[in-house]
């Protein structure tokens, strides 16, 4: 056997199987079987999730200049989606379908609107297995339907519906792309950090025996960050340095009161 003929040897541990589920809530941090209302709906034919980038040559129309090269090469944009065939029929995947919808209260009807509103862009995630117990997980932020809707139906066949969900940038936070991955291993843990009324800290994922990294201290009105504590009432303070993950767990804030004189 030649030498060039090796693998990974992590190759089958991290393998993706099967379709995955697209799911409107799921918390990577605490990677729990989905609730039934969490699954947006049945597919068929699998799932496929992009995420592609758009570039420009800012050199292409200058004389002299060679194409591609790559200190003038830009990033514009990110097209990112999740996209399948649902064999479903709920009001709620309908109106996620349509995009700008509402589902008529009180009522078995979902109608187009002629405005797009600010709630019509969501969250949305899918979550695949990993062989090895782990999983695969894609964060979609703003996501909307793009593509309309289309309903294909067959004779002594099911109906199905196709749905392509594209993620949106805010406004409010111009550097954040639409699209999050991640590939979580079966034996890690998460860190989530109560706040305690402060600014919000992202939880982590850490492996069985790793160390947390120390977030950006919180900020409140009118108070100072002290440390993170083990426990709600502050006994232990946490030690980056040196205290291990080997369960999740949840980190609380201290504050101490500002005064001004």
């Amino acid at each position: 056997m030649g030498k060039f003929t090796k693998i990974p040897q992590d190759t089958f541990n991290a393998l993706q199987l099967d379709a995955g589920v697209i799911l409107t809530n799921f918390d990577p941090a605490n990677p729990v079987e989905p609730a039934d209302q969490d699954i947006l709906c049945a597919t068929t034919g699998g799932i496929t999730v992009t995420c592609t980038p758009t570039y420009s040559d800012l050199g292409s129309d200058v004389d002299n200049v060679p194409t591609n090269m790559m200190e003038l090469m830009h990033l514009d944009s990110w097209e990112c989606s999740i996209a399948t065939t649902s064999l479903g029929t709920s009001l709620e995947l309908l109106r996620w379908a349509l995009g700008s919808a509402d589902i008529t209260a009180g009522s078995s009807m979902v109608k187009p609107r002629k405005d797009l509103s600010q709630t019509d862009f969501q969250t949305i995630w899918w979550v695949g297995d990993r062989a090895d117990g782990g999983l695969v997980a894609v964060k979609l932020d703003n996501g909307l339907s793009t593509g309309g809707m289309s309903l294909k139906t067959t004779k002594n066949g099911k109906g199905q519906i196709s749905i392509t969900i594209t993620g949106h940038i805010s406004i409010n936070n111009q550097n954040q792309m639409p699209m999050t991955f991640y590939s979580i291993d079966p034996d890690t843990f998460s860190v989530t950090f109560n706040s305690n009324g402060g600014s919000a800290v992202t939880a982590q994922i850490v492996e069985n025996g790793g160390k947390a990294t120390e977030p950006v201290d919180p900020t409140k009105q009118g108070y100072v960050f002290d440390a993170w504590y083990k426990e709600a009432q502050f006994t232990n303070e946490w030690d980056f340095a040196n205290d291990t993950v080997t369960s999740n767990i949840i980190l609380y804030a201290k504050w101490i009161a500002q005064y001004t004189v």
